[in-house]
């Protein structure tokens, strides 16, 4: 470990909630969920008609969803981007609408759907002029970036990077989940004794990372640190994870140790929790494994916003982010009856979080697994 740290001095994110972290929080402690019946296309030969869309975004339209959503968080938050940071892109399959537009309507450039374009236009909307990545890691992506730009300022060979993510749900998306069979019919229930598969969601945010002497020096609010982190691969199936958890427990374990804390230290766990069957059971093993002599609250953001694929990690870390500020625990929503396996560790009502560490993992297609620890500052950082 290096005597730099990395913080979070600013981020947000536009959720089927709306605009602004704020409503998802209110939405999770609420236990309302943003999931509904979509029209954006026809589902009449798919698994669900369900989605957790963002309101107000136009489909197959000049802009794509992606830079739509992009475009109404950014404008009003760019303020908070030094030009000079270095830019990260995490999603899985970025503005695939245009692509879908020249197939279905020949009005589009194909070419203008790979993810370099994607890149470039995040660049003019932040007025970043320094270099750029694109990292597309499955449903791993934005939190294998955040942990990969955490590690740029820890060795001291960047100060400030910020992590953008997003996708959108699109009909090639949407058909492509249900042709794995992988949709609740109704909505996701991670954790549920009865869960039936996860429902799609879409998001996008950003989160800026800066050394702890950069953020000092330029008296910028200091939310939490990304002190740890780690990913690691299980080599199981093209799209199933390892039945006995052990990428997630190796990718957890490598976190903590990363970050100099031990599995005691952990005050609640943001989990990947998508509602699938093997999903959820393949990461209380993991849990179990990981942490032999105690409970540790856990809860999943996905019965509420969808899984957002490249975006979760880092709209989950925003949230973490709230979970260590407030002290509060959200409940998981869409959980009705909790699997036994998952006694004790989910649950439907808010709680309490007593320590000052939240684990937050993710995990995707190809047996990608990815953790990260994050901290809460010392007051006087505030």
């Amino acid at each position: 470990m290096s005597g730099i740290k990395t913080v979070i001095t600013a981020c947000d994110m536009v959720t089927a909630y709306g605009i602004g972290s704020q409503y998802c929080w209110d939405g999770l402690l609420s236990s309302k969920s943003a999931i509904s019946k979509m029209e954006r296309f026809s589902t009449a030969s798919l698994q669900t008609r369900n989605a957790a869309t963002v309101p107000g975004l136009k489909y197959l339209e000049e802009s794509s969803l992606v830079m739509q959503m992009f475009s109404a968080l950014l404008k009003r938050d760019k303020v908070f981007i030094p030009s000079d940071a270095l830019l990260f892109l995490a999603t899985t399959t970025g503005e695939i609408d245009i692509l879908e537009k020249k197939i279905l309507e020949g009005a589009a450039d194909a070419k203008e759907s790979t993810l370099g374009f994607l890149l470039e236009k995040v660049r003019t909307l932040t007025e970043i002029k320094g270099e750029g990545a694109i990292i597309s890691s499955a449903c791993a992506s934005s939190s294998a970036a955040l942990g990969f730009a955490s590690s740029l300022i820890q060795s001291g060979k960047h100060d400030c990077v910020l992590v953008v993510a997003a996708d959108a749900v699109t009909e090639f998306v949407f058909s492509g989940f249900s042709s794995l069979m992988a949709l609740d019919p109704d909505t996701a229930k991670p954790f549920d004794k009865n869960r039936a598969g996860l429902s799609l969601g879409e998001a996008a945010g950003f989160i800026l990372l800066m050394s702890e002497n950069r953020a000092r020096n330029e008296n910028r609010k200091i939310s939490g640190e990304v002190a740890g982190w780690a990913v690691a691969g299980d080599a199981n199936h093209m799209t199933g994870p390892s039945r006995d958890g052990n990428g997630l427990k190796l990718a957890i374990q490598k976190a903590l140790q990363n970050a100099g804390v031990s599995s005691d230290d952990v005050g609640c766990i943001s989990s990947h929790g998508t509602g699938t069957v093997y999903n959820d059971s393949m990461e209380m093993k993991a849990y179990k494994s990981v942490f032999e002599n105690r409970t540790v609250p856990l809860y999943s953001i996905k019965g509420a916003v969808g899984h957002t694929m490249g975006a979760a990690g880092l709209i989950e870390t925003v949230i973490a982010l709230r979970v260590l500020e407030e002290r509060i625990i959200p409940p998981t929503v869409g959980l009705i009856d909790v699997d036994p396996e998952a006694k004790d560790w989910a649950s439907l009502e808010k709680r309490r979080l007593e320590k000052d560490v939240v684990l937050l993992n993710n995990s995707g297609f190809g047996g990608v697994n990815a953790a990260l620890v994050l901290r809460q500052q010392e007051k006087e950082m505030w």
